[in-house]
C-alpha cells in the first residue's frame, strides 16, 4: 500500500482507486505488479502455466509444478492445493508477484502441485461472481485432460486455500463444495487452510477498535472494499462478510461428516485477528476439525514480506497437510 498517502484520511487513495460518478471504480496503480507464466526456464524451481478456464468471462487458472517432478523420470503424485489469491475482491489477480512469489514457495516448501484460478474483481463484479468463478475452476479442474495435472496432482488430496479475501473465498466455496461432492469427483476436497482471511462485520471488534490506525490495513480500508464488493444495498452482516450471522448449520454439519480438517491462520497485529478467531470458536463448537494458529506482533499480510515469518507459516501448513 502507499506510504505517502493516510489510509483513515482517504482509504480510497490508499488502496489506489478513485470512485467514479457512476459508482466504478477506476484503478490508479496497482500494488500486486504482474508476473507471466514460465515453463522453460531451467534457473527456476517451479514451472508454471496459465490456462483458460472462461473465454467470455475472462477466467483461467496458473498451475504450479516443482520442476524437479517435472524432470523426474517417475510420476509422483502430489496434494493438490487450489489457491484463491488475496485483494480485498477489488485488486490482485492469480499472475500477481506476491501471488507467484507466494505459491512457488508453498510448491517447494510443501511439495505440492498449486493451482490459482484468476477471479473477476468487484465492484465490476461484485460478489458472488468471484465465488462463481471459483467453483467453476473446481469443475474445470476435475475434468481436466492437461499433463501436468492429472500426472502430478492427487485429486483425492484436494485443499482450499487463500489469503486475506482468497481465505474467504476459500471458506465459501468450501460451503458450497460440500453439497456436490459427488459432482467433483475425481476431486476430492480434505479441507480449507484459510491464511488470514477477510471476514468483517458492522459491530466493531476490539482488535478492531485497538488497530484503528494501523497503517497496513486498517477498518476503514475493509470497510472500502466490503462496500465495493458486497452485493448493492447489504451491509457488512450479509453472509459474504460476517460468517457469524446466518451460520449455515447444515452445510457445517456436511463438512464435519467429510471429515475435512480446517486451519485458521492470523496475527496480533492484524485488525482482523478478533474475526478469525470467532469463526474459529463458531467452528469448534459445531464439532468439526479446526486449528488455529495465532501468532504474536505482525500485520495483514506479514508472511509476503518476511521470509522468515513465511518459513513458519510453510511448516505451519506442511504439519497440518500430514495430519490424519
Amino acid at each position: 500500500m502507499s506510504n505517502q498517502i493516510d489510509p483513515t484520511v482517504d482509504p480510497y487513495g490508499y488502496i489506489g482507486i478513485a470512485r467514479n460518478p457512476d459508482g466504478s471504480i477506476t484503478r490508479i496503480f496497482d500494488f500486486f505488479a504482474k508476473t507471466s507464466a514460465c515453463s522453460n526456464d531451467d534457473s527456476i524451481p517451479v514451472l508454471t502455466k496459465d490456462i483458460p478456464v472462461n473465454e467470455s468471462s475472462g477466467t483461467w487458472i496458473r498451475v504450479f509444478v516443482p520442476r524437479k517432478v517435472l524432470d523426474s523420470t517417475t510420476k509422483s503424485k502430489m496434494p493438490l492445493i487450489v489457491y484463491y489469491h488475496g485483494g480485498g475482491f477489488v485488486l490482485g489477480s492469480a499472475a500477481g508477484t506476491l501471488c507467484y512469489e507466494f505459491c512457488t514457495k508453498i510448491a517447494v516448501e510443501i511439495q505440492a502441485v498449486i493451482v490459482s484460478p484468476e477471479y473477476r474483481l468487484a465492484p465490476e463484479h461484485r460478489l458472488p461472481a468471484a465465488y462463481d468463478d471459483s467453483m467453476e475452476a473446481l469443475q474445470w479442474i476435475k475434468t481436466t485432460s492437461d499433463e501436468w495435472l492429472t500426472n502430478y496432482a492427487d485429486f483425492s488430496k484436494c485443499y482450499l486455500m487463500g489469503s486475506s479475501a482468497g481465505g474467504n473465498i476459500a471458506y465459501h466455496v468450501g460451503l458450497r463444495s460440500v453439497t456436490c461432492v459427488d459432482h467433483l469427483s475425481p476431486l476430492k476436497i480434505q479441507g480449507l487452510m484459510l491464511h488470514q482471511p477477510f471476514f468483517g462485520g458492522i459491530q466493531r471488534t476490539q482488535s478492531e477498535l485497538r488497530l484503528a490506525n494501523d497503517k497496513i490495513f486498517p477498518p476503514c480500508v475493509a470497510d472500502v472494499m466490503w462496500e465495493l464488493a458486497l452485493p448493492i444495498d447489504f451491509d457488512r452482516d450479509h453472509e459474504y462478510c460476517n460468517p457469524t450471522v446466518g451460520i449455515k448449520s447444515e452445510l457445517l454439519a456436511k463438512i464435519k461428516g467429510q471429515g475435512w480438517k480446517i486451519l485458521v491462520t492470523g496475527c496480533e497485529g492484524d485488525p482482523l485477528i478478533d474475526r478469525q478467531i470467532q469463526l474459529v470458536n463458531v467452528l469448534k463448537e459445531k464439532g468439526l476439525r479446526v486449528a488455529g494458529e495465532f501468532s504474536d506482533g505482525g500485520f495483514h499480510g506479514y508472511e509476503f514480506h518476511d521470509s522468515s515469518k513465511a518459513k513458519i507459516l510453510f511448516g505451519v501448513l506442511k504439519n497440518f497437510l500430514t495430519i490424519s
